[in-house]
């Protein structure tokens, strides 16, 4: 999957996710496979990303309804390359659980420029929704 594939075209909203079958992740993903329609109508790609395997995310996927595309950032590349790996998770713990994706969304115009992008070191505080469909709203 490349994101190139959506320029000209779309504009793409990436949601990172910590972890697959946690309750917030479950909450979000579940939440925004019932708002799809609308990001749809807004001319937005939707992509869930996270560093699980792309096995239990279809398992996740399939148990929970969720629609969303989710994408396996099993080698965390992408997680580090947006700059939202947790160094450990959970934050503050000392276990040896390291990449992990900070809940972060990043609204992608359609020349590919990021355009509005939120994390938080908090893994149970979900994007600020509302700001984002705005902000989708507002780009042509």
């Amino acid at each position: 999957m490349k994101l190139s594939d959506n320029f000209g075209k779309k504009k793409t909203l990436l949601l990172f996710f910590p972890m697959a079958f946690t309750a917030t992740c479950t909450a979000e993903m579940c939440s925004i496979s019932k708002e799809f329609e609308t990001y749809d109508d807004l001319n937005t790609v939707v992509y869930g990303v996270s560093g699980d395997s792309p096995f239990s995310l279809e398992a996740w996927a399939q148990r929970e309804g969720i629609s969303v595309p989710l994408l396996s950032d099993y080698s965390h590349s992408v997680t580090k390359t947006y700059g939202v790996a947790f160094e450990s998770f959970p934050p503050g713990a000392n276990l040896p659980i390291s990449d992990v994706p900070r809940r972060s969304a990043f609204v992608i115009d359609r020349n590919g420029i990021i355009q509005y992008s939120e994390s938080s070191d908090n893994p149970k505080q979900l994007p600020n929704f509302e700001a984002i469909r705005a902000k989708l709203t507002n780009l042509d």
